[in-house]
């Protein structure tokens, strides 16, 4: 089998893939994203999602010859803006306010590079509607939320206590969390990265 890497620390991102049964390790990108998002700041939030997981994998894959590289990355949109992770706990309560009510896009970006060159691309949006919460919840969910408030640019786990947030959500549940499963494990099966 060719031997497949994940160019990210995300700890939602491994664990997607261990529980899938897929085997690979982690090498994680040294791109600076601070960096590309000021080079590129006229790109579309959706845009931004592609060429952060190109960089991550093409990082990575010319690094480790022969092994299928998968950069991930996913970017959200609030009102036509990118938003960023929070840098402090802090600021969690105005970020969900800002959401409160509202619809939020997550844009997620994968590439798969190999020996330096991109083999395969994906692009998937999901759409989030937020439910109009009580202040009285916003209390209670800041003060059980706890690393989510900067682990995620939403402030929230999906998978966790931040499913309470939402009344609709459009969106295949693997790529809320940041990794389009189903077509990746369709192109894993076609690089013979996995029994097809």
């Amino acid at each position: 089998m060719t031997e497949f890497v994940l160019a990210s620390g995300s700890a939602i991102r491994r664990q997607v893939l261990e529980q899938a049964c897929v085997p690979f390790r982690v090498h994680k990108s040294g791109v600076d994203e601070d960096i590309l998002k000021r080079e590129h700041a006229a790109l579309s939030p959706r845009d931004m999602a592609a060429l952060l997981a190109h960089a991550k994998a093409q990082d990575v894959s010319s690094q480790i010859a022969g092994a299928y590289v998968l950069g991930a990355d996913q970017t959200m949109e609030l009102d036509g803006q990118l938003l960023d992770k929070l840098p402090e706990r802090s600021l969690a309560r105005d970020r969900l306010m800002a959401m409160r009510g509202k619809v939020h896009y997550l844009h997620s970006g994968l590439s798969l590079c190999c020996d330096g060159r991109e083999v395969w691309t994906h692009q998937q949006t999901s759409t989030l509607h937020v439910r109009n919460f009580s202040d009285a919840f916003l209390d209670f969910y800041l003060d059980q939320a706890g690393f989510e408030l900067t682990a995620s640019v939403g402030a929230y786990a999906y998978e966790a206590l931040g499913a309470q947030l939402f009344e609709k959500v459009e969106a295949d549940y693997f790529a809320v969390l940041g990794l389009p499963l189903i077509p990746l494990l369709d192109v894993l099966r076609d690089k013979k990265v996995l029994v097809s």
